[in-house]
C-alpha cells in the first residue's frame, strides 16, 4: 500500500491527460510509463517558495500517479484566464496548461515574523489545480495542546 507523509489525501491522476507539475513532498508513486523530471521556478523571487525549497516534479508521459496532501484537499478545474491565490506552502500541484507566479506576501514585517504564509502563489487557468487544506506545520502546531507538558 501506499502513504503520505502525514495523516491526509491520496489522489490518482491520469497523466495521460496531461502533464502536471507537484510540490516535491507530493509525489508518492506511479506506473513505470510516468515520466519523472524537474521543473523550477520561473522567477528568481520564488526560490524561497515557501519553505519548500525551489524545485518542483514534472509528471509527463502516459499512466497514473499518486499525489498525497496534508489533511483534506480540493480538486478545483480553473476556467482560462480564472485566478486562484493561495499560501504557496498549500499548493500540491497543478497541471501544466496552469500558469503560476510566486511572490512575497505583505511587507517587511512578515518577512521578519510571517513564517510559512511568507509566501503567495497565484495560479491562472486554464487547467486543474490541488489545494491542501494543512501543511505539515499547520498538524504539529495543532497538536502542541495534546502533547505531554514538562512539569517543574
Amino acid at each position: 500500500g501506499l502513504g503520505g507523509f502525514a495523516p491526509g489525501k491520496i489522489v490518482d491522476l491520469d497523466i495521460s491527460k496531461g502533464t502536471w507539475i507537484i510540490q516535491k513532498t507530493g509525489f508518492l508513486g506511479s506506473e513505470t510509463t510516468v515520466d519523472q523530471d524537474i521543473a523550477f521556478q520561473k522567477k528568481l523571487g520564488s526560490i524561497f517558495f515557501g519553505g519548500e525549497g525551489f524545485v518542483l516534479q514534472k509528471l509527463s508521459g502516459t499512466g497514473i500517479a499518486f499525489v498525497a496532501a496534508c489533511g483534506d484537499f480540493n480538486i478545483v478545474d480553473l476556467k482560462p484566464g480564472e485566478k486562484y491565490k493561495v499560501s504557496t506552502a498549500n499548493a500540491v500541484g497543478w497541471q501544466e496548461t496552469v500558469t503560476y507566479s510566486i511572490e512575497a506576501a505583505g511587507g517587511i514585517k512578515t518577512a521578519l515574523f510571517g513564517g510559512e504564509g511568507l509566501f503567495v502563489t497565484t495560479l491562472t487557468g486554464p487547467g486543474k489545480i490541488i489545494i491542501q487544506s494543512m501543511t505539515l506545520p499547520d498538524l504539529a502546531n495543532s497538536l502542541i495542546p495534546y502533547l505531554p507538558q514538562k512539569s517543574d
